[in-house]
């Protein structure tokens, strides 16, 4: 049945399970949305609530296996129509895919909520650390009844991690999708349908316009825990529209960057450091916050920062045919030529900047400076690469972005590697991770230095 119902999905296309199925030829009223709120409670407390953290964490972790394979019609649909309605890239879209989805094991779930609740059997029943049995005590952790999901305009797969920490903890969820970004994760929660309809039926997921209030306020009665991702304007505005007693979890506005130590560039290692650096930043084409905008290396090693940029053009040019960056928008790429310009005209008439790029579109761009402030990118594959002296002089010159460094891609000699990792974590960083898996987290990352699912459950304590 499940294979019929598949080869129809791809004969036929998507069926009409969720909301964001039938728009925008439908519009969501505000009864229709209310009902389908109440309706994903009930179903959650007829086929979710009371289902064992592990079945469920079975079926996640079958799902994903399909999704790694390519015949699996999700995957395709994906593949196929992703380019045009994402943006990515088919090879970058499969190569980012295929990052997110190895990591969805039994296993590894398995681990993710025993590092966040102490035991992966805590969602189930009550039980005790040795701390609490010493005092004869146990606790059981529960999920929100409704949670509420509103994603940014970012690289599809943070929504789908953070559907599956829901459906963990128990919750029905609500997906409000940003404009562009809903395809992948409407297809997740498709492929979660078709795998399991009864789990399948206490998610919902759609879009509206980010003008119409109401809906939204119709959402936040309704939920008892609100996660909202983007600018940090928005993340404020939803704050405000909060009742106290709701949880609410914001992810704001970050950027990442990347240091690499003077003793790791000897010739050899600085050119597949420049490897790894593009890999990072052609994943998701450098939209996502984990992304870095920009590199800085140190002076005094074999391998010059002006002569590491080279490396990372050539690098940034051979990852192109392989993953090509795929469609922006005209405005994207006359934001980059401004930009390019820009920085030609600094080069001409310096000798401290140094620009490379892509000759017949704007793929990519790679800008060094000797300049060590810290600078944004415009994203879509455009870097700046940076020398500076040490690590302190690093922090100095970016102390503006103080609070808001999601990620650093580090790359030092074992002997300096933990030095530099306690100034970086002092200074407020909340991940640091090789160069090459910065848009790679583990399974267990902390999302902003924050519990994921720790920071959805509550907690009754049983003292006998």
């Amino acid at each position: 049945m499940l294979h019929s119902s598949l080869d129809d999905v791809q004969e036929q296309g998507i069926p009409n399970f969720f909301l964001i199925d039938a728009q925008p030829e439908a519009k969501i009223t505000s009864s229709i949305l209310l009902e389908a709120c109440r309706q994903i409670k009930r179903n959650r407390i007829q086929y979710l609530r009371d289902m064992p953290t592990e079945d469920i964490v079975t079926i996640i972790s079958r799902i994903s296996e399909n999704w790694m394979d390519d015949l699996y019609p999700f995957r395709k649909m994906a593949l196929n129509e992703g380019p045009s309605k994402t943006g990515f890239s088919r090879s970058s879209l499969a190569y980012g895919l295929d990052q997110f989805f190895t990591k969805i094991t039994e296993e590894n779930l398995l681990n993710l909520i025993t590092q966040e609740l102490g035991d992966s059997r805590r969602l189930d029943s009550p039980l005790g650390t040795p701390e609490e049995r010493a005092e004869n005590r146990s606790s059981m952790a529960r999920g929100p009844e409704l949670i509420t999901i509103i994603t940014a305009g970012s690289p599809p797969c943070p929504t789908i991690m953070t559907m599956i920490h829901g459906l963990i903890a128990g919750s029905a969820q609500f997906v409000k999708c940003a404009d562009g970004v809903e395809f992948i994760p409407r297809l997740f929660a498709h492929s979660l349908y078709e795998s399991h309809p009864k789990i399948g039926s206490c998610i919902e997921i759609s879009s509206w316009p980010r003008t119409d209030p109401t809906l939204e306020n119709i959402l936040f009665d309704e939920s008892d825990c609100i996660i909202a991702t983007g600018r940090d304007e928005t993340i404020n505005s939803v704050r405000s529209r909060i009742k106290n007693e709701k949880k609410f979890i914001g992810y704001g506005h970050k950027v990442s960057l990347a240091y690499i130590q003077k003793d790791m560039l000897s010739r050899a290692m600085a050119r597949e450091l420049a490897k790894s650096a593009a890999q990072d930043i052609a994943s998701w084409n450098q939209l996502g916050c984990l992304s870095p905008h920009i590199i800085y290396i140190e002076k005094g090693g074999a391998v010059s920062p002006e002569l590491f940029s080279g490396m990372l053009a050539e690098s940034l040019a051979a990852i192109e045919n392989l993953q090509p960056r795929g469609n922006i928008s005209a405005e994207i790429n006359g934001d980059i030529m401004y930009k390019r310009k820009f920085f030609e005209s600094r080069a001409s008439r310096t000798g401290d900047v140094r620009q490379w790029s892509s000759e017949t579109d704007t793929s990519w761009t790679v800008v060094f400076e000797e300049d060590p402030l810290f600078t944004t990118s415009c994203q879509n594959r455009f870097i700046h690469v940076k020398s500076i002296n040490d690590i302190d002089e690093m922090l100095r010159v970016a102390e503006m972005t103080r609070g808001q460094v999601s990620t650093v891609g580090l790359s030092a000699p074992k002997n300096e590697a933990e030095i530099l990792f306690k100034k970086l974590a002092n200074w407020g960083v909340s991940r640091i991770c090789p160069i090459g898996k910065m848009q790679d987290p583990a399974l267990g990352w902390r999302h902003d230095g924050r519990p994921t699912i720790g920071d959805l459950v509550s907690w009754t304590d049983w003292e006998q």
